[in-house]
This record gives C-alpha cells, structure tokens and sequence, in this order.
C-alpha cells in the first residue's frame, strides 16, 4: 500500500491494511487460500478454492483453518489500529466461499498488548528446527488455553504416552501420504521447484536432513537448505487444539484460535510448529480423536518450544502481493 493509503483513516483504508496484515497468516504448504474485497462499509473473506489442495484436503478443513487464520489477523489489525470488530462467520449459505464480514462496530484506543500482538505478525513463522533443552513453563500453557477458549477451541497438552501415540499417528499420516500421488503431487507443486514464486515453502525452510526428533516431521518431496542443528524435542510440549463440532464453522474458529495462540506464542518467545498431516489423513485423525478420548475433534497439533538461537531462520517464507489476495470495491 502508498503512503497516503497509510495514513487515510476511513474505514475503508483501515479495513484494507488489515486485509494486508492479514496476508501474513500460516496456511498449509503456503498456499494462502484467501481472497479479500475491502468495502466502504465492510471487509468480507473469501476462500480462493483456486489455491485448493483437492488430494490433500479434499474437504478443505485445513483450507477452513488457514483462512480463520487469517480472519484473526485481520482482527489483530484493526484492533491495533484502534477499531472494534465484529465478525460474522458464514454469513450468507448462498455464496459458500464467503466465510466471514468484519465490520468496524467502535472505536478504542489500542492497547499494549494489541501492539505487540500486531507486532507478532511480523515475527510469526513456522519453526521446523528442533528446540532446545528449555521448557515450555505451565504458566504459559494456561496462558495458551485461556487463549484458545476465546475462540470455543479447547488446547490440551498432551501427556508423555500421548506424545508417544501422536508420533504413531504422525508416522501413519506420513505412510499414507507417501502412497499418495495426489498428494505428493500437490506437496511438490508447493514446495518444489516449480512452485509459485509468491506462495509455497522454499527449500531454505525445509530441513537439510531429518531431524533427530521423538515426533517425525512432515516429509517433503526433496531434501532442503535449512540447517536443523543438533538440538532435539525432549523439552517440547506438545499440545492439540479441539472442539466438540467438525464443520465449516467449527474449522474456521479453529484457525482463528491457532493464530491467536500462535501469536501469544510468538510475544512470549516460544517457536510453534504445526502438525496438520494428522488432521489431513482419515486414519490418523481418528487417531486423534482416540487420544482425546473421543471428548471432541482434533483440529491441528502444536508442538511449542525454545529454537536453537544459534540456527536462525533465513527470514520468513514468500507472500503474494496484496493486490492479488485482495480487490479493493469503491462503490
């Protein structure tokens, strides 16, 4: 955006830069499967089924979760820019991609911690490196799941012998993926070469060997450039994020609650890695359900932890330009 656009202070312009903080939100493989339309009076999201992964997430729940991902920061946004918002979710059943409004409903002055909030966008990112032999402290576990219930998503931290269950489940999604050639198929086309220049994981974000690691990692189709360390996960904690419902509305305030979490994270200094692999495979999300004893449905694994200071990450991943994520209506 120019900088006049950065300084106009209708609700209009205030709803467009927080469509473009908005562009800085997690999605599976970096797809950003997202589009805009900033109005005068509103912001409305769709989802860009352009960018789905058919093979997969043939019934686009991580599709769902990347977008509520990115309704919060849009939230995160306005709020820091001293706006209320009020968001409808699924407003209209005849235009299915349509998944939220958000609309200015007052105004008040931003907060300290709405700054650092919007301060962790720019910071957030998907850490792949194994962590360090620092742990994650209760204090900051609660402050996580008080987070998530916010949003009506629950975070539990899994036990030890969960942990052990969840590195079962991960290695089952990985088998399934492997014999998968739609899914191969879609993890190289993001992640490989001929990926989009503006989306998609880079190999300087993918690890340069597997890391030594009691949960395994995704597999990508081809080795990367990221260098993993020596580190390993024992001080990890692992932790899933669950609801009683497993539908559209339900995955969208899952991904609202996984980027509000992940940015808390991010301002308390912990490094996440997501496990959506679990979700994305039929055997091993009924794992999940059996580890949380069928109390409710799994909507993506965390593990929180300390990264090696001594690795750090090249950057953050590529993003496409705001004016192809969003179109500005002038009427």
């Amino acid at each position: 955006m120019n900088t006049a656009a950065e300084h106009d202070r209708s609700p209009a312009a205030a709803y467009a830069r927080s469509a473009e903080a908005a562009g800085r939100a997690p999605s599976i493989h970096n797809t950003q499967p997202w589009h805009w339309r900033v109005h005068p009076d509103r912001l409305d999201l769709f989802a860009d089924t352009t960018r789905a992964l058919p093979g997969t997430d043939p019934d686009e729940r991580m599709l769902l979760v990347s977008c509520g991902g990115a309704l919060h920061h849009a939230q995160v946004a306005l709020r820091a820019q001293g706006h209320l918002a009020q968001v409808r979710p699924l407003p209209d059943p005849a235009q299915p991609d349509l998944l939220a409004t958000l609309t200015i409903s007052g105004d008040e002055p931003a907060t300290a911690q709405d700054v650092r909030l919007v301060q962790a966008i720019q910071l957030r990112h998907t850490d792949r490196r194994p962590t360090v032999d620092l742990a994650v402290t209760a204090e900051q576990v609660d402050e996580l799941r008080r987070i998530a219930g916010e949003f009506g998503v629950h975070l539990h931290k899994l036990t030890r012998d969960q942990v052990s269950e969840l590195a079962v489940a991960v290695s089952r999604a990985e088998e399934a993926a492997a014999a998968d050639p739609a899914m191969q198929a879609e993890t190289a086309a993001w992640t490989g070469p001929g990926r989009p220049a503006d989306a998609g994981v880079p190999p300087e974000f993918i690890p340069d060997r597997r890391p030594e690691t009691d949960v395994g990692e995704r597999e990508f189709t081809a080795r990367g450039a990221l260098a993993v360390g020596g580190g390993h996960d024992k001080s990890s904690t692992y932790a899933v994020l669950f609801g009683e419902a497993d539908d559209r509305a339900a995955w969208l305030r899952a991904g609202q609650a996984l980027s509000a979490v992940w940015l808390h994270a991010t301002a308390l200094g912990l490094a996440v890695l997501p496990y959506s692999q679990v979700i994305e495979i039929d055997g091993s999300r009924a794992m999940m359900r059996r580890i949380l004893s069928n109390l409710g449905y799994a909507y993506v694994v965390l593990r929180l932890g300390v990264a090696d200071p001594d690795h750090p990450l090249p950057g953050h991943t590529p993003r496409f330009p705001f004016d192809t994520t969003t179109t500005i209506d002038p009427s």
